[in-house]
């Protein structure tokens, strides 16, 4: 057996009651929407919120718990799978679980403060609508990239949409790999995963790239959060670059991002035109939410910032021929 073979069963043996728990929640009808981190503060502050009393309140509300308390047999997976800390007397799992149109996703558990968290919320639920939108119609065998993928949710929509699609889904945090391997497994989607910054593993052409990269500047540099140079745009201006050099004639990029509007311009859309231009590609450009993390503009690094929109930016790459 090669080492590539061992390395998978290790993955499958290792993955297993990650994805026993991902099936008992769907069997038992487990859902839970993610808010924001803000939100998410705001309600586990309550006084009638410090112990958990449900599963929602363990695997989504990411309370404490006594064992024995809400479901053994949910406790008995976070246990095999090495997903819970002890807190004294309680016990916290280390894992969240969303619900998604239908499919269940784990992530890290709030709150994300280690820097190579895997971050789920109401960025998540905008950018599967933006690609199911979108992907009303796809080329036969059309094989898709989900980069930077976290938890699996673009390649895993896209996927949905596209019925026979090669997937394949790059990041390069092998903990985000890890979880998109789980909750792909899980929604019955074949995936290739590659730890990867470049889209080099990936072979071929991309008739389908989905993007949702972070946008935020992050003083702590955390990799789903720190968006980088022009006011946190530069991630996603990289992304989109090195996907729209490899898109086939008439692929399409997906991005799903926030821009940092100053004085009145959009450099993030002013670059990705250019950048359109420059590899024969067409773009549809348009805000989703106009102001978005106002809280941000207090932190000195926006201070000529007037707002932070969030936008999809939907580029095609020209026919040849």
């Amino acid at each position: 057996m090669s080492r590539t073979e061992d390395a998978q069963d290790a993955d499958l043996a290792a993955d297993a009651p990650l994805r026993d728990l991902l099936s008992l929640l769907r069997v038992r009808g487990y859902a839970f929407v993610t808010p924001t981190p803000a939100t998410h503060q705001r309600v586990v502050a309550r006084p009638d919120r410090q112990d958990a009393t449900s599963v929602e309140d363990i695997l989504g509300w990411s309370l404490p718990y006594r064992p024995g308390a809400c479901d053994p047999e949910v406790e008995s997976l976070l246990e095999r799978a090495d997903a819970i800390r002890q807190e004294g007397d309680l016990r916290r799992a280390t894992v969240r679980v969303s619900s998604l149109r239908g499919d269940l996703f784990l992530h890290s558990a709030y709150p994300t403060d280690d820097e190579r968290s895997v971050f789920f919320g109401p960025d998540s639920y905008r950018f599967a609508d933006l690609i199911d939108a979108e992907l009303r119609a796809c080329p036969a065998g059309a094989r898709i990239v989900d980069i930077g993928t976290g938890s699996g949710v673009g390649g895993i929509i896209a996927a949905r949409a596209c019925p026979g699609a090669r997937v394949h889904l790059t990041d390069v945090n092998p903990a985000a790999l890890r979880f998109a391997r789980i909750n792909a497994a899980a929604a019955g989607i074949a995936t290739q995963r590659h730890e990867t910054e470049t889209l080099d593993p990936v072979p071929g052409a991309i008739d389908i790239a989905t993007i949702n990269p972070p946008y935020i500047i992050d003083d702590d540099a955390r990799l789903y959060r720190d968006g980088g140079a022009m006011h946190g745009g530069q991630v996603a201006l990289d992304m989109a670059v090195m996907a729209m050099r490899r898109l086939a004639p008439a692929g399409r990029l997906i991005l799903y991002t926030g821009s940092a509007i100053v004085r009145g311009q959009d450099a993030l859309k002013a670059a990705l035109n250019a950048a359109a231009r420059d590899h024969d590609a067409t773009m549809r450009y348009r805000e989703i939410d106009p102001d978005v993390f106002g809280e941000e503009l207090e932190n000195p690094a926006y201070r000529d910032v007037d707002r932070i929109a969030l936008v999809a930016a939907v580029i095609t790459r020209t026919t040849a021929g």
